[in-house]
């Protein structure tokens, strides 16, 4: 964990003012009380979302898979979603709160409605010496990974995001999304920055494929691991080469093993992206396949979890996403086993049909196994979108009903195993949630950040300053903050004096 190297070497640098050096107090720092676990502290967070995801989801899912899902038996509360400025969240809004605590209007990452910073529990267990990490199965950059790592006013700046997020020295970055990270002379979507050369010098070792991350091997005191599996989003799991892409559940397995050399604890954030993609169309095979790929993860983390004893795993979803039911159509059943007859989305049938669609029920057939009526024929081949209709077709027949192609404010479960797992019991918000994590883990979190740098690169030191106060201020890495040059021994550094940061 190369960023544990400034931290330690900051210990020394305080500011000496002619009185007792002063460290950023909880009440200074608008830090929420911690004190709620009672029971045995969490040393490893693995704070899971399906994004997309409820209740319907879950019956749906367990009536596709035959059995119980492994979160079924870790149920332990509700919680809302609604955002600062609607009663519908859209994956920042609820990102946000799900890392930071606070409320924000849709399409903000990490700052509240005002554009003030807040400390994210990613953050907070940076802070805490922790290691982290983020985990997608769409771009590593997209909403819901950006509100733990980042701070922008629009979720669509996805090569700002990637530039913070290498700032910040997360130590595990695994997705898609190489894209954001290269400049437009190589093809990507940075107007100058190679920020895939800056992780390189960083101390990022680069992986691209399945095998590269099945093999990898990272010494986290000298190195951090960037996956980047494809230049947008990774391909739903119907669609998954196994040869070049990983599973999420391979992923989440590599992102733990890898942090779990820290023996200050690790948090790791899992998304399982596409869920809520499906959900945008109403592609009933396409969200059962992926909550089935997004629940591979978070078994491979109740099984960490169980044999290491001292880790947290937390799962829920930001939202809902096309108000799916368990039935539709006024049926007396629901038929969601059915879909295991589906092996592409509707997307990809649709791509396949001929310009007249005339051979529309071969096509469906050829990926369905499913017989459409001449009415049904004739839907896909009046639509005004084909892709709909199939999904529509392929829902009616396993009877999952939708209500939207947007998100809905339905409050969604939460699951939790492990120290402090009790603590989700009842009802929440979804500002609640990072805030419960914290608590059971101990640490310090919450409070505005500033994303302000002082002009010039120069900050003049005022008595009881800390070198930690002025980075997390101005957003400096600590690493940085070593690079003072202008005084004789840089550990001693006095009021009126200026630092300059490089």
């Amino acid at each position: 964990m190369i960023r544990k190297l400034g931290v330690a070497a900051l210990s020394a640098g305080i500011i000496f003012s002619g009185v007792s050096p002063t460290a950023a107090s909880a009440d200074e720092n608008s830090q929420v009380n911690n004190s709620m676990n009672n029971g045995d502290k969490a040393e490893n967070i693995i704070y899971m979302i399906p994004d997309g995801f409820n209740a319907d989801y879950a019956t749906n899912y367990r009536h596709y898979k035959g059995e119980p899902a492994v979160w079924d038996n870790h149920l332990q509360g509700m919680f809302s979603t609604y955002s600062a400025d609607s009663n519908i969240t859209d994956s920042a809004a609820a990102g946000t709160a799900m890392a930071s605590g606070v409320k924000t209007n849709n399409g903000i990452i990490g700052l509240d409605p005002d554009g003030n910073a807040h400390q994210t529990i990613l953050e907070a267990s940076q802070d805490k010496d922790m290691s982290t990490g983020l985990v997608a199965t769409s771009t590593i950059t997209h909403a819901t990974p950006a509100a733990f790592g980042a701070h922008v006013d629009d979720r669509n700046d996805e090569t700002e995001i990637a530039s913070q997020f290498i700032d910040n020295e997360i130590d595990v970055l695994l997705g898609g999304g190489k894209n954001n990270f290269l400049p437009e002379s190589e093809g990507g979507n940075q107007e100058e920055t190679n920020v895939l050369q800056q992780a390189e010098e960083q101390g990022y070792q680069l992986i691209e494929n399945r095998n590269q991350l099945l093999n990898a091997d990272i010494d986290l005191d000298n190195e951090n691991l960037l996956g980047l599996f494809a230049d947008d989003a990774m391909s739903p799991e119907l669609h998954r080469d196994a040869e070049e892409e990983p599973s999420l559940a391979e992923m989440t397995q590599t992102a733990i093993d890898t942090l779990n050399q820290d023996e200050d604890g690790f948090f790791l954030m899992v998304e399982g992206s596409q869920i809520d993609w499906a959900g945008h169309d109403n592609d009933a095979a396409w969200a059962m396949t992926d909550v089935g790929a997004f629940e591979e993860a978070v078994q491979e983390a109740i099984d960490f979890a169980e044999k290491d004893g001292n880790t947290l795993v937390v799962v829920g979803g930001d939202h809902e996403t096309g108000g799916m039911t368990a039935g539709a159509n006024g049926s007396g059943t629901a038929n969601p086993e059915l879909l295991h007859s589906v092996t592409a989305t509707g997307e990809n049938i649709a791509a396949e049909l001929n310009e007249g669609r005339s051979n529309a029920s071969e096509v469906v057939n050829k990926y369905t196994d499913m017989e459409l009526s001449e009415e049904e024929i004739q839907a896909i081949q009046e639509a005004e979108d084909p892709k709909m209709a199939i999904n529509a077709v392929i829902s009616a027949k396993s009877n999952v009903g939708w209500t939207s192609t947007n998100h809905t404010g339905v409050d969604l479960p939460v699951y939790a195993y492990g120290p402090g797992a009790e603590q989700f019991t009842g009802f929440h918000d979804n500002t609640d949630l990072p805030k419960i994590i914290a608590g059971s883990a101990k640490i310090e979190f919450g409070g505005e950040i500033s994303q302000k740098q002082p002009e010039g690169n120069v900050y003049t030191v005022k008595s009881g300053d800390t070198l930690f106060e002025i980075g997390l201020k101005y957003n400096y890495l600590w690493t940085t903050l070593q690079e003072i040059n202008q005084f004789p021994n840089p550990d001693l550094i006095y009021p009126g004096d200026e630092v300059n940061f490089k």
